[in-house]
């Protein structure tokens, strides 16, 4: 696949990755939390991701990068895998930071997946026929979420907007099935 194949696609992503960007920022004003790394980071926790367009278009953020990060990225990357293997084989859950983080910052911030972009602000979704499922932000900005008025951050057109960008995606490019990766398993598979 070259890359003139992605570049509709991916110029919609940024589009999106965009709004995202400005509906968290709005909500994280709101209440005044800042997101600067904390000791419960949540680049530590085992988001799985699903879209196959946004694995490509973080593939084409590490081409961004020179080779010997590209080297030392996938490294880590396969040592937190291996790190996850070994605690599910134990029957433990850990704690491993993203093999994309350096330094309490992100190599591709510019490429992150949508889930790295609206965690962190109380938020909720909107399902088919049922009530709205609600999230009440990370530990960190707890007490200044409580203190606050609640402030809708409605994932859910995100949601289905991403939804509709993949199955437009998978289809143009007659890409089969679904994906549940990590961003360490993304990076060496």
């Amino acid at each position: 696949m070259t890359d003139t194949i992605h570049a509709p696609s991916f110029k919609q992503l940024s589009t999106l990755y965009a709004d995202m960007d400005r509906a968290w920022t709005a909500a994280a004003a709101h209440y005044g939390f800042h997101c600067q790394g904390c000791v419960d980071s949540c680049c530590e926790t085992e988001f799985y991701h699903h879209t196959h367009m946004e694995k490509h278009y973080l593939l084409a953020g590490m081409k961004t990068l020179d080779p010997g990060t590209v080297k030392e990225i996938q490294t880590r990357a396969a040592t937190v895998c291996e790190q996850r293997n070994h605690a599910r084989m134990a029957g433990e859950t850990i704690r491993v930071m993203c093999p994309l983080n350096t330094k309490g910052l992100c190599r591709l911030y510019d490429f992150r997946p949508m889930i790295c972009r609206l965690h962190g602000v109380p938020h909720e979704l909107q399902r088919p026929g049922a009530s709205a499922l609600q999230g009440p932000g990370c530990e960190t900005g707890g007490p200044l979420f409580s203190a606050t008025d609640y402030f809708k951050f409605d994932r859910t057109p995100f949601y289905s907007d991403m939804a509709r960008l993949e199955i437009e995606y998978r289809t143009t490019l007659e890409t089969p099935g679904k994906i549940r990766e990590t961003i360490a398993e993304m990076l060496i598979n």
